[in-house]
């Protein structure tokens, strides 16, 4: 369901780099991660395709003062804000980053070659107009944690009752390896976030790959058409909210530009 989108690491680690927490160089180490590489495509002013280094700061010359992310879904327009063809292109990805202040967005293109296990991978991130305009459905920060942890409540009754899988070994196994992963110092947002916005992006996630448990692991014991109708009907607005949420997080940054501006 939910993970760390390329999105939100660029958009995080832009919004630092932009408020001066960290230098260039660390700002795309930081979003290229395990990627072997990430270009830029229709930078203005370039003819094809530049580092990270070059087009953010471009980007930035021509007015964009904060990063936000969409995490669209088929019917859930999450984080856009037009034209249709920014819209079209990121409803495709599942993904962008939109810039706050100037009318320019990013779509990325994985490309992915090698055997599983030893994956190349290159980005392109394709760099087109989008409206400045409020993006949509995304909530404050505030509004995120309370939503999410009330729509967790009801869908941990729902799935208690239909022994849907998201317990037992497997599932500890895998909430063990994202303990284990947190717990080892992986830096969830860049420099500059609030704690808020830190606590509510990890309860996303968490929520996120509980969900996944749930859908992969089986029909656990929904076993006739009308409970596994309830299981989703159960897990799949849980999971649109804690997409919400993870917005919201990434989006925490522009929030507290755009509040200090009023």
């Amino acid at each position: 369901m939910l993970s760390e989108p390329r999105s939100g690491r660029l958009a995080a680690w832009g919004n630092a780099l932009l408020a001066g927490l960290v230098s260039p160089d660390e700002a795309v180490v930081a979003v290229v991660g395990d990627d072997a590489v990430h270009r830029v495509e229709g930078v203005p002013g370039e003819a094809g395709p530049v580092g990270l280094t070059l087009a953010l700061g471009r980007l930035r010359s021509l007015g964009v003062a904060g990063w936000r992310v969409a995490l669209p879904a088929p019917g859930h327009p999450l984080g856009l804000s037009g034209p249709p063809e920014f819209n079209a292109r990121a409803l495709e990805a599942q993904e962008a980053v939109v810039g706050y202040g100037a009318g320019f967005g990013l779509v990325p293109e994985v490309t992915e070659a090698g055997p599983a296990g030893d994956l190349h991978v290159e980005v392109v991130w394709h760099c087109l107009p989008v409206r400045e305009a409020p993006p949509a459905d995304v909530p404050s920060l505030g509004e995120a944690e309370r939503e999410l942890a009330e729509a967790l409540r009801e869908a941990t009754v729902v799935l208690t009752r239909l022994n849907v899988a998201g317990s037992g070994p497997v599932a500890e196994a895998a909430l063990d390896a994202y303990r284990a992963r947190a717990h080892a110092g992986r830096e969830l947002l860049a420099p500059g976030y609030p704690g808020r916005a830190v606590r509510v992006l990890e309860l996303a996630q968490r929520v996120g790959l509980l969900m996944r448990l749930a859908f992969e692991g089986g029909h656990g014991g929904a076993v006739s058409a009308s409970e596994m109708a309830a299981r989703a009907a159960a897990l799949h607005p849980v999971e649109r909210v804690a997409r919400r949420a993870q917005v919201a997080a990434f989006n925490a940054y522009v929030e507290e530009l755009e509040r200090g501006r009023s």
